[in-house]
């Protein structure tokens, strides 16, 4: 038996719909939508709906990907990004955003109303600190200044949460939802309406110029008139020089079980621990969701420990049980703050991209994917300037931090070439359940020996751009540091934008 649990988002846990198929034959269609998360299926439910005949086309299954391993929180409260875009940018700025994610909570709202069933529920969403901080104070003032609907809540947080706290923040009438379940109302809808889902086919290239074609991995295409590009990252990232744009990041989640009665409203610390809370009630079960222990993707290779502190944290505080379900999510933050959704380069008008949601998803992802279908259908749409990936709004501050990010890229090309060296143990040394660097055959590896003493080799230059995968040991794959790709024990694509897999071999001998 396993020493470690394996993880396991709570929103995949029922996840027992009938799969869609793969695409075994070429195909043309208007519009071609890459990714089934929730920009994604919001743009290819969207321009069905209006009339346009789409094809979606996933790599691995719908809710496999980030938005299936996130809090689901569905809020304008974007940690204390206000205050930040006022000063990067203006209040106008500021407040276009504050509208931009404000119509797709009213968007989702009115989907419920239409028989949307995703365990949608009212909620508020706090900030708070358990220590004196001048950001809170920061943001309190742009709320006050861009007439956001919340306020000081520092009373009514210690009423809440069980430990000491200093300062907090409201934003009122949010929302919190089950994001699979939401997916699967999206695709069921966008398949009574004529589209077609293929799932298990990774996109792998996208040609230039007019009626674009997008390959598969499989060699099978699809011709459209448009393309849009919502998997995350950019697969086709180097173009455009994407591939420098944003940092990664890497977060964790628990789900306990709770006897007491559920946590009421949305959590998120600003400070040095980061936590987040919310509830989740479920067949008579209430569980709490803590979240955190984020660090740059690719480079912590004990993740479990990132686990067991949310529970124990949990557990102390709360007094739950055992975490029952365990996950992790990735997120792009891009340079401003701002996410990139529009035409992806100057020279391709069919070509558009969703990305860079700086972990909050939930609702960028909503506003994404309909402000594309109003761009490909021909709609007016106010924040398309805002978001553009075209946008030409450089700060010094965004200079600072694309170097920043770039030459952390340069240091782990270096670092996994001493790595490979350093971290290296014998084979044998391996245990049950342990992943590690190892030398097989006078070559250095990657070994994963599994539970009943099988090993699976891959090699350790992720398909990408070359740096070397680290072992991920709480969800048992490798892990790019350079650009956030993952691959399972058997080498195959778990995230991009890497869209090749490791080779591997399986071998009994070691």
């Amino acid at each position: 038996m396993h020493r470690y649990p394996f993880t396991n988002s709570i929103w995949r846990q029922h996840d027992t719909w009938t799969p869609y198929p793969s695409l075994s034959v070429s195909e043309s269609t208007e519009v071609v939508v890459i990714g089934a998360g929730i920009a994604g299926l919001v743009c290819a439910y969207e321009l069905q709906k209006r009339g346009k005949q789409v094809t979606l086309l996933e790599a691995l299954e719908i809710g496999h990907g980030t938005t299936g391993h996130t809090t689901a929180k569905c809020s304008v409260q974007h940690g204390t990004i206000y205050h930040k875009l006022i000063r990067h940018f203006d209040e106008s700025i500021a407040r276009l955003y504050y509208e931009f994610n404000s119509e797709a909570l009213i968007y989702l709202k009115k989907q419920i109303e239409e028989g949307f069933d995703c365990d949608y529920a009212n909620e508020q969403s706090f900030l708070y600190s358990r220590e004196p901080n001048e950001e809170l104070t920061k943001e309190l003032d742009a709320y006050r200044r861009l007439k956001i609907d919340g306020g000081e809540a520092t009373e009514e947080v210690r009423k809440a949460l069980p430990f000491s706290i200093e300062q907090a923040l409201v934003i009122h009438d949010q929302a919190q939802f089950h994001p699979v379940k939401y997916l699967r109302e999206l695709a069921e809808r966008f398949v009574r309406l004529g589209g077609k889902i293929y799932e298990n086919s990774r996109a792998t290239e996208v040609s230039q110029g007019p009626r674009p074609v997008v390959t598969t991995s499989n060699g099978r295409r699809v011709q459209g008139n448009q393309v849009v590009i919502a998997t995350h990252y950019p697969f086709n990232d180097l173009r455009g020089l994407y591939v420098s744009k944003f940092s990664i990041e890497r977060s964790y989640i628990v789900a306990c079980e709770v006897e007491s009665r559920p946590l009421r409203g949305m959590y998120l610390e600003v400070g040095q621990q980061n936590r987040s809370f919310r509830s989740y009630s479920e067949n008579g079960k209430s569980y709490l969701l803590v979240g955190g222990e984020g660090h740059t993707a690719g480079q912590v290779t004990d993740t479990r420990l990132r686990y067991d502190r949310l529970e124990n944290d949990a557990q102390a505080h709360f007094g739950t049980h055992r975490a029952s379900h365990r996950w992790s999510s990735q997120d792009l933050i891009t340079l401003d703050g701002l996410p990139y959704v529009g035409q992806m380069f100057k020279r391709e008008p069919d070509l558009f991209v969703a990305t860079g949601f700086s972990k909050w998803g939930m609702t960028n992802g909503i506003a994404a994917g309909t402000l594309l279908a109003d761009r490909l259908t021909g709609h007016a749409n106010r924040f398309v300037e805002l978001v553009s990936p075209l946008r030409q709004t450089v700060k010094p501050s965004d200079i600072s931090a694309f170097l920043k990010t770039n030459l952390d890229t340069a240091a782990q090309f270096t670092k996994g070439t001493v790595n490979r060296m350093l971290e290296r143990k014998d084979v044998q040394d391996l245990q049950l359940d342990e992943g590690g660097i190892v030398q097989v055959d006078g070559k250095t590896k990657g070994v994963y020996r599994d539970l009943d003493n099988q090993c699976h080799v891959v090699n350790l230059t992720c398909t990408h751009l070359g740096c070397t995968v680290k072992w991920n040991n709480a969800e048992r794959s490798w892990d790019c540091p350079c650009h956030g790709s993952r691959f399972d024990a058997k080498g195959a694509v778990l995230e991009g934008p890497a869209t090749k897999p490791l080779s591997y071999s399986k071998r009994e001998d070691l």
